[in-house]
């Protein structure tokens, strides 16, 4: 089976690696397509042991564990597996993989999980929603899409920072109210801050909050350690700081990709997809979502390779 592993380098080669197994609790999902998230593309640089990409994918199920009654042989799905999904197949459990309906392509649903999930549960964690003033930084990827729609609907007030204005102008269109490339013009005070870029924009925006405001801590895409001084008593007066990890839920995986993939159809969510290529180029979408030439989403949707790709050294696993 062909699948796609790190360089070594910071990027992706081909190889041949052994055929998943699938277990009891597992389905067997032939990957249609799958999208490239950034988080995954910084784990390329030192990747774990036996760590391969691709948590987000599509397609239809090839065979079901003993113990799966959800899901039947030639049903389409979304799935979000732990890691390995750029591959011809991929083994997922049962409760990462929810039922996909006609209407929705394979390379629509496949930009869904992480950064669907992401973006749900933050509405989640955040709590109230109607009426509250927030600030997301680093809001052009594709949780800041996702988030945007479903807040303002919600009737949020959302203000968006975006290092262009060309890479915010999308987010307006889904309800933002404002769109900043740089902090200072953020017209606070926000009683809810979701930072996910880091270094000293961190503490300047928890000095944008409102007393007893909240601020959600959900990365450092900068790669630049968040700071604050809580002697700086700017703002931010009794507020609470929460660190975010999109993992932990009470929610299922399956359940809330099931929520999404509902939204989707009924057109109340529209995944912002702005890249789509063959599985051949993955290496050159991770380039230019490195290099921030990549708003919302990229897809790669599978063809099925010959042995030998001649496009990429060629290894075995």
């Amino acid at each position: 089976m062909r699948a796609a592993i790190p360089d070594g380098r910071g990027s992706i080669a081909w190889a041949d690696v052994p055929e998943p197994r699938v277990g009891r609790h597992d389905v067997l999902v032939a990957v249609e397509a799958y999208s490239v998230n950034r988080g995954e593309t910084f784990l390329l640089d030192a990747p774990p042991d036996g760590w391969r990409p691709g948590k987000d994918v599509a397609g239809a199920v090839l065979d079901v564990g003993a113990e799966v009654t959800a899901l039947a042989v030639g049903q389409r799905v979304v799935a979000h597996p732990e890691h390995s999904g750029w591959a011809e197949r991929v083994g997922v459990p049962a409760d990462r993989v929810a039922a996909l309906p006609d209407s929705i392509p394979s390379r629509t649903a496949a930009a869904l999980p992480l950064a669907g999930l992401t973006a749900l549960r933050l509405i989640r964690t955040i709590g109230e929603i109607p009426g509250r003033t927030m600030l997301f930084t680093g809001a052009s990827g594709g949780v800041g899409h996702y988030f945007v729609e479903l807040a303002a609907g919600l009737g949020a007030r959302v203000t968006v920072m975006c290092s262009s204005v060309d890479r915010g102008q999308r987010l307006l269109a889904l309800g933002a109210e404002q769109l900043v490339t740089d902090i200072s013009d953020a017209a606070g005070p926000f009683d809810v801050v979701i930072e996910s870029v880091g270094g000293d924009l961190f503490a300047a925006t928890w000095r944008l909050l409102r007393t007893r405001g909240l601020l959600v801590w959900m990365g450092q895409a900068s790669h630049t350690r968040p700071t604050i001084d809580f002697f700086d008593w700017t703002g931010g007066a009794n507020a609470t700081m929460r660190k975010f990890l999109y993992s932990e839920s009470d929610v299922s995986d399956a359940a809330d990709l099931a929520t999404l993939v509902r939204l989707v159809a009924s057109g109340r969510l529209h995944p912002e997809i702005t890249a789509v290529a063959d599985w051949t180029d993955t290496a050159s979408v991770i380039t230019d979502l490195l290099a921030r030439r990549v708003r919302g989403n990229a897809v790669l949707e599978v063809t099925r390779m010959a042995t030998t790709d001649p496009s990429t050294p060629t290894t075995s696993r």
